[in-house]
């Protein structure tokens, strides 16, 4: 395992190393952020012990919250149409420069 290609990331007290391109880096770091929260949230109740049962019921909820929120309509913030706006003019640019790109 090259270390380059691997970032290491804490997960209720444990380390993992995880094979991960460069540029998914942060992302990866965020969810191993928020799993270890929901993890933790779920240990602090104290209904639960071990820590598989912990894991098995932090995907849980956090599959129902995915699963949930792909039923509610989401709301798009204002900096959220910008990125989309500016992911727009950059994608009509490279059309309109690029003389690869076959047209209708």
């Amino acid at each position: 395992m090259s270390s380059s290609n691997s970032v290491t990331v804490q997960i209720l007290d444990k380390e993992y190393s995880i094979i991960c391109p460069q540029e998914e880096r942060s992302n990866l770091v965020s969810a191993a952020r928020y799993l270890d929260g929901k993890m933790r949230e779920i240990r602090s109740s104290g209904k639960v012990i071990g820590a598989d049962r912990i894991a098995v019921m932090a995907a849980l909820n956090i599959t129902h919250d995915l699963l949930h929120r792909q039923d509610t309509p989401v709301q798009v913030s204002g900096s959220t149409r910008e990125q989309v706006r500016d992911l727009l003019e950059r994608v009509d640019l490279v059309l309109a420069t690029d003389p690869d790109v076959s047209k209708g």
